[in-house]
């Protein structure tokens, strides 16, 4: 059935004409209006594209990206051109730290200038706009940041560089260094260490860095607390050798018959333990405990003459790891220099002891041999924290040392550390107390003998039996690492089951010298202005 309804009443004229232009204008709006939904939700998608559901960065209040599109940080700033050690507050450098230094020399001749290029790999712990690096002495060709030609001024010591573009936190980049090497170059220490640097020999060179000499051999971090591993890529005339820390990984004879050596540090290793030396080295291999691979570098006209103190190598380091357990390192050798060097170094892997030292008397030979494996221990391994740390480097050393020569023919422990004693006070006046050296005074007979007497203090405080746990403990838990005064306070006071601050405190710090314990007889000569 169909329905009825009225006619409604007729229009005026023109009503139609304009509901039909109200509806063309409504039609126009609707598409404008979907057009701008459509546009809105495409600019929405694309923004939670590009930034993960942030908003545009045109949209007012919106967070401007930075260069990866994440949120920008703190903007770039310069990196510190210094660690801050308050003995030498330039050495090493901030914002950064080294994953890799990879070193070539194109050596030539002794004395001669020659070309030189490190590789830094790193890793930013800020955003950089420029960084630092310890560099001196050499003439700088050019410095590159992730292949990109950058700025480089020096300022003393420091070579600053400032990238093409700034460097973010935690990003990985690169710095290529390239420059002419003087191996001529050397600087001067009223102190034990007197020359550092570059060190000729008559067919080539070894180095002596410490304490902040390698500044003058390669860009770096030049701080003990400060390590890396090295790649070493030496290039030699046909004839001569070339050993650095670690393993030799490859030997080639290039088209020219020039020789290329490449070695691999295999260990993170501190500026001043770094070891190039270059000559007509004849190397002797031998096996240490455990099947140690020791490899000794010696010049050929003094292979016989030295064999005798170095093939006691062996049994140096069973002694040592008789009671600082196993040697930390995966290899080890003595490199004979063939110089007048006044003292030997303890160069990571490879101590380098002077030819005099080992054409000498046997007990005299001994102590410098034992003293830098030591070293590998207390030094190398257990890193200082800083510089005023020196005591525990060189107090471990000498104490060892003079321990293994009071059993194999030199004079008791007791009668050197007796002697120490009586001018105690003398050298707390000349150089300070043991761990408050100043600069000029870091490499004092303080820090030798002086802090070996604070170790064989506390051994007669803790009895043998808790120091030799000491000892151990400490070159376990910090074995890798950097350590300082603080730590071994408080390791010492846990391993022997009392608070050894108010004990060890006034040897390491006080004006004065105090009491022996076990030795009150034992006197301090008075100090002589």
């Amino acid at each position: 059935m169909k329905a009825s309804f009225p006619r409604p009443p007729r229009e005026p004229a023109g009503t139609e004409r304009l509901r039909r232009g109200l509806r063309t204008r409504r039609t126009a709006l609707v598409v404008a209006l979907t057009g701008a939904v459509v546009i809105t939700g495409a600019a929405v998608l694309i923004s939670t594209l590009l930034y993960g559901g942030h908003r545009s960065p045109a949209h007012p209040g919106a967070p401007a990206p930075g260069p990866s599109g994440a949120s920008s940080g703190p903007a770039p700033s310069p990196g510190a051109p210094g660690i801050g050690d308050p003995l030498l507050p330039l050495d090493g450098n901030g914002g950064y730290t080294v994953r890799r230094y990879t070193i070539a020399f194109d050596w030539r001749a002794p004395r001669t200038p020659f070309d030189a290029r490190t590789t830094i790999s790193a890793t930013a712990t800020q955003a950089l706009s420029r960084f630092n690096l310890d560099f001196a002495g050499n003439t700088l060709h050019t410095v590159t940041v992730n292949g990109a030609p950058a700025t480089a001024v020096r300022d003393g010591d420091e070579l600053v560089v400032t990238p093409a573009k700034p460097i973010l936190d935690g990003s990985a980049f690169t710095v290529q260094v390239a420059y002419t090497a003087d191996p001529t170059q050397q600087r001067h220490r009223s102190d034990a260490i007197q020359a550092y640097g570059w060190v000729p020999t008559p067919d080539g060179t070894v180095l002596c860095p410490q304490p902040n000499g390698a500044k003058m051999i390669f860009p770096a971090n030049d701080h003990p607390s400060l390590r890396a591993p090295v790649t070493f890529r030496i290039t030699t005339p046909s004839g001569l050798s070339a050993v650095a820390n670690g393993r030799l990984v490859e030997r080639v004879r290039r088209s020219d018959g020039r020789l290329r050596w490449t070695y691999d540090s295999e260990h993170p290793v501190a500026a001043q333990l770094i070891q190039v030396a270059i000559g007509r080295f004849t190397f002797v291999d031998s096996t240490g405990p455990r099947g140690l691979p020791v490899r000794d570098a010696v010049p050929g006209g003094l292979v016989t003459d030295t064999e005798a103190y170095r093939s006691l190598t062996s049994e140096h380091l069973a002694w040592l790891e008789r009671r600082l357990g196993p040697y930390p390192f995966r290899r080890y050798g003595v490199l004979v220099g063939d110089t007048d060097l006044p003292v030997a170094l303890e160069t990571q892997s490879l101590s380098v002891v002077p030819r005099a030292d080992l054409l000498g008397d046997q007990v005299d030979a001994e102590r410098d041999l034992v003293h830098e494996l030591t070293h590998h221990w207390t030094g190398n391994s257990v890193a200082i924290r800083q510089w005023s740390d020196l005591w525990l480097s060189e107090g471990h050393a000498r104490f060892y040392e003079r321990l293994y020569s009071d059993a194999h023919g030199g004079i008791s422990i007791e009668d050197a550390m007796r002697a120490a004693y009586e001018q105690h006070d003398q050298w707390r006046h000349d150089d300070g107390a043991p761990a408050e050296p100043t600069e000029p005074t870091l490499f004092k007979q303080m820090r030798y003998d002086g802090s070996a007497l604070v170790l064989y203090a506390l051994r007669e405080k803790v009895g043998e039996e808790t120091f030799d746990r000491i000892e151990r403990s400490w070159v376990t838990t910090y074995r890798g690492r950097a350590a300082g005064t603080r730590d071994f306070v408080a390791l010492a006071s846990e391993v022997a089951g009392e608070d050894l601050t108010p004990f060890l405190t006034p040897w390491l710090y006080g004006a004065q010298t105090p009491p022996m314990p076990g030795h009150p007889d034992w006197q301090v000569d008075p100090v002589q202005d």
